[in-house]
């Protein structure tokens, strides 16, 4: 994949001033980000059968439970979309996106469905829970799928690869892309002006690593070096003092990724 495939994926920027996407403990955004910097629309409350995504990623077909009158063309259709989860980081971000939305006794009715489906689809359980793991906040459920599974996601902190470049009037662009499961990475971008704060700041949930920003990508007309995670750290740190000096609030991105930074920058709204 060209540098200029890599940057029109990863390109996607929210703006300080805007809504952000509300994010889980893991820090993952359920929300995917559209390509005009504002999050996409959320799959509607239909239920699981008619639920769907307008993405690449394509619709998301309901769970069976073995109920006899369910068809068995449904079955398998549900059946290849999960195993789709293994390859497909648009799949994933479906699945997460409308797992997010579900209430309380639907999430319990999905994870029912791949106790009873998973095993046999022959892909790894990560594949297939590492979307959910990523937006689920219940600790019980939480825990129900670590026991299930032994699936767990990278830690915020476990950077793969960080990534710098610089553009006129003292703007940086500071990237990290973080492990998630399997090849699934996440990626943070934040677009820093230098004494201001943050211009932007974006979070990828669910990328695929071959598609995440790399050596020479360009994104947002700059360039990208390699750089040493602590470089870039330090240079979210010092833009999260400026973005307080100026009286602005935090992004919540930011906040939901606090592991990254020294506890000192958060302690306050200051």
């Amino acid at each position: 994949m060209s540098s200029d495939e890599r940057s029109s994926r990863a390109g996607v920027a929210v703006r300080t001033d805007e809504a952000l996407p509300t994010t889980s403990s893991s820090g993952l955004a359920p929300e995917r980000p559209s390509r005009r910097g504002v999050a996409a629309e959320r799959p509607s409350r239909r239920g699981l059968r008619d639920a769907a995504d307008a993405s690449e990623g394509g619709d998301a077909p309901a769970p069976v439970t073995g109920a006899p009158e369910v068809e068995e063309h449904v079955r398998g259709a549900w059946q290849v979309w999960l195993a789709s989860l293994a390859t497909d980081a648009d799949a994933a971000t479906v699945a997460a996106h409308l797992y997010a939305e579900l209430p309380d006794g639907a999430r319990d009715a999905w994870l029912s469905a791949l106790a009873e489906d998973a095993p046999g689809l022959g892909v790894p359980e990560a594949a297939i829970y590492g979307p959910l793991l990523a937006v689920e906040s219940d600790p019980q459920r939480r825990e129900r799928i670590l026991r299930a599974t032994n699936t767990s996601l990278g830690s915020i902190t476990e950077v793969r690869r960080a990534l710098m470049g610089t553009a006129p009037g003292g703007v940086k662009l500071a990237v990290l892309v973080i492990p998630l499961y399997l090849d699934f990475v996440r990626v943070l971008s934040c677009r820093i002006v230098k004494d201001r704060g943050f211009e932007w700041v974006q979070q990828l949930p669910i990328v695929r690593d071959a598609d995440a920003p790399d050596k020479g990508t360009i994104l947002d007309d700059i360039k990208l070096y390699p750089t040493s995670r602590d470089a870039v750290v330090d240079e979210l740190a010092h833009a999260v003092l400026a973005q307080r000096r100026s009286g602005r609030p935090l992004p919540q991105v930011l906040r939901d990724c606090a592991d990254l930074f020294s506890a000192t920058a958060f302690n306050s709204d200051a």
